[in-house]
């Protein structure tokens, strides 16, 4: 989740993405460095080992050991962010924190439990069939407290064309097919912005591949490393997994080092291009170019990346009343400025029909939401001077408080707003012409060939309107070439959903690596994925009772405490996670009270 346009991991960074060598370690610190990966050769032979409900076991025993260290670790990274104990977005902390990190353990369990009992991950799932003749997966939700908290919500795996129901059924299980067959060590270079990303991709190497990991946290994160090392103490003592920190040095050290088989990084293209083929600036320049040239990347193991990009949303035109322009204008500035915009998914270009009769409303709601919502610190390294990049490009953008809105019109050119991920609080409104299904169709190819990137777009759009559509809005979706796509919801969403993947859409590759290469997440370890769909209701409770809402989703969420205006958000999310540790109904009923309130 991390930037597209920043150099958003530690891997060689700084000084070798700024042309000149990054500097020498010394002697101690690689001898630290080889000890570690020495530790995890060692561990890959007692992964090896363990059988499948052994590591069903092992997992268990993280998933204790991250519930202990909910709270250090939802406090800590809300103070790295600057918000202090009163303040009303530090919920996010622990959405994007613990709670996703114990619902990925809880689906790996039930996987890894599943085919140590001779079972199929996907036995008793739904499986279909999607637009272009794809496989469907219904993968969420497949709990009942899911399906009651997150009532509305769906979200299924489009795998890509040619995979059969049977040929996905039997490739279901990745890794923990041959679990005696060794993936070697891999690194795993952090991601800066949230704190559960660098958790999660250690937790996919290991299940998804069998590689043991060597995690190279970012210094953003260095907080958060007392809280990693105990929390992830069980996969620690017997070799599967080892934390270190450092700056570039560490990372270009590693990234070359013989003992490691792979990388996996979650940050920029630029830092990804660095290490894949070399600096793109001053000393060493030149070489780089020729190693392009000649298609010889200086990186001789593989890598797989996610990377970021500019993510659309589109609004699809339709009869709203004044309470869904509100709610849905609040909905967009969610998007935008969780984590202050220091996330790859935020959203970023908002696409509306020139053409629809309440533009106009829509956008003074969208003005006034953006500029209420709570103000807070823009904490990441390097997004000040990406805000200045944008009020340098578009000098007449409206300023908010610690935000820019760009509106796009005739006289301005959008192509800054379009190619560069801004990391940062800057949304922007382009538009293009038509109505209906004319407009959904001009509006994914608007997205698919202007914007950068294709790792999320969202698309809100009222029940009348897409049943108006019919079987041409799923063609429309299909025809969105990106790796998570979340409709009438936001793909942070999608990613906080183990079941479900996250990746760009297939086709980068190390030349022209875009937002990245490969998935992660994907809990049921489905071979094949082309993207993850997520579809939401277009109206909270009580707005989504069935003879209200014409026809659409019904859920029992207010408003969603992801939402940055949800008065009650924080106290809500500390209340999930909390009943993601300890499974309270007391606690759960006190957290759907206040969730009411929001």
């Amino acid at each position: 989740m991390t930037s597209a346009s920043t150099t958003a991991t530690s891997a060689p960074t700084s000084k070798r993405a700024s042309g000149s060598a990054a500097p020498e370690l010394g002697e101690g610190e690689r001898e630290r460095l080889d000890a570690a990966v020495d530790a995890l050769q060692t561990g890959t032979r007692t992964w090896s080992a363990l059988t499948v409900a052994q590591r069903a076991t092992l997992l268990r025993a993280v998933r204790t050991s991250v519930a202990a260290t909910a709270e250090d670790w939802a406090h800590t990274a809300a103070a790295s962010k600057g918000l202090d104990a009163r303040h009303p977005l530090r919920g996010e902390e622990w959405l994007s924190g613990p709670y996703s990190v114990l619902g990925a353990l809880d689906a790996y369990i039930e996987t890894l439990s599943r085919l140590a009992n001779g079972v199929n991950p996907l036995d008793g799932i739904t499986i279909d069939r999607a637009p272009g003749g794809r496989t469907r997966v219904h993968a969420f939700p497949l709990t009942g407290i899911d399906g009651f908290l997150l009532s509305g919500f769906t979200g299924e795996v489009w795998l890509e064309p040619g995979i059969t129901p049977g040929s996905a059924r039997a490739a279901a299980g990745l890794a923990q097919r041959t679990p005696t067959e060794s993936g070697g060590v891999g690194l795993v270079l952090g991601a800066g912005n949230v704190t559960s990303i660098p958790v999660l991709d250690v937790l996919y190497e290991l299940l998804a591949h069998n590689r043991t990991a060597l995690l190279k946290v970012n210094p953003t994160q260095d907080a958060l490393v007392p809280v990693y090392k105990r929390a992830l103490a069980p996969l620690i003592e017997p070799g599967f997994l080892r934390i270190v920190r450092g700056g570039p040095e560490v990372g270009a050290y590693l990234t070359g080092h013989p003992g490691l088989v792979h990388v996996h990084i979650t940050g920029s293209a630029a830092t990804f291009d660095t290490i894949v083929w070399g600096p793109s600036k001053g000393e060493g320049a030149a070489a780089t170019k020729r190693r392009r040239r000649e298609d010889r990347p200086q990186l001789k193991k593989p890598i797989t990346a996610e990377l970021g990009g500019v993510s659309p949303i589109i609004v699809v035109p339709g009869a709203w009343t004044d309470a869904d322009l509100t709610y849905q204008a609040e909905h967009i500035a969610t998007m935008r400025l969780q984590n202050c915009g220091h996330n790859c998914i935020a959203g970023q270009v908002v696409i509306i029909s020139s053409d629809w009769d309440q533009a106009d409303a829509f956008r003074a709601a969208l003005r006034r939401a953006y500029a209420n919502a709570p103000e807070r610190p823009i904490w990441y390294p390097g997004s000040s001077s990406r805000m200045e990049l944008a009020t340098d490009a578009y000098p007449d953008a409206l300023v908010l408080g610690d935000r820019l809105l760009v509106e796009i019109d005739a006289d301005d050119d959008p192509t800054a707003l379009e190619s560069t991920e801004y990391f940062a609080p800057v949304l922007g409104v382009v538009t293009v012409p038509g109505t209906g299904q004319d407009f959904l169709d001009a509006a994914v190819t608007h997205a698919n060939d202007k914007l950068q990137g294709t790792l999320g777009a969202n698309l809100l759009i009222d029940p009348a309107t897409e049943k108006s559509l019919g079987a041409g809005f799923e063609r429309a979706i299909a025809a969105l070439h990106y790796g998570s796509i979340a409709i009438n919801s936001w793909t942070a969403f999608a990613f906080i959903t183990p079941t479900l993947t996250w990746g760009a859409f297939p086709g980068g590759t190390i030349g022209d690596v875009g937002s990245g290469i490969g998935v992660v997440h994907n809990a049921l370890l489905l071979d094949g994925v082309e993207r993850s769909v997520l579809r939401g209701p277009f109206r909270p409770f009580p707005r989504s009772l069935p003879i209200a809402n014409g026809g659409g989703r019904f859920t029992i969420l207010p408003k969603p405490p992801w939402f940055v205006s949800a008065r009650t958000g924080a106290a809500v999310s500390e209340g999930l996670t909390r009943y993601r540790v300890d499974g309270s109904i007391t606690g759960l009923v006190k957290t759907l009270t206040k969730a009411l309130q929001a």
